[in-house]
């Protein structure tokens, strides 16, 4: 598949990167590109998927469900507050 050098700068603009005419034309896309076909030819249907290159995983706690603070007992160091809340001064006009 023959990549052109307009396609190259479409893609670079989308993806935000300012490229030099010298580095669009150094980039060898033809070979990117068929590597990625090489790929796809691969025979992968053995080879359970993976999340992870290493034997990490996350460890959850369980789920429970527990009684809140009590509003009046935050509110009471607040130096000002207003209908339930901590009052803070305007910073946006």
């Amino acid at each position: 598949m023959k990549v052109t050098t307009e396609q190259i700068k479409h893609v670079a603009e989308l993806a935000r990167l300012k490229l030099t005419d010298e580095e669009v034309k150094s980039l060898n896309m033809e070979a990117v590109i068929e590597f990625a076909d090489k790929l796809s030819e691969l025979d992968a249907e053995q080879i359970a998927p993976t999340n992870h290159v290493s034997d990490i995983y996350n460890v959850f706690r369980e789920d429970v469900e527990v009684p809140s603070y009590d509003r009046d007992d935050i509110l009471k160091n607040a130096p000002a507050k207003a209908r339930g809340c901590v009052l803070v001064p305007k910073v946006v006009e």
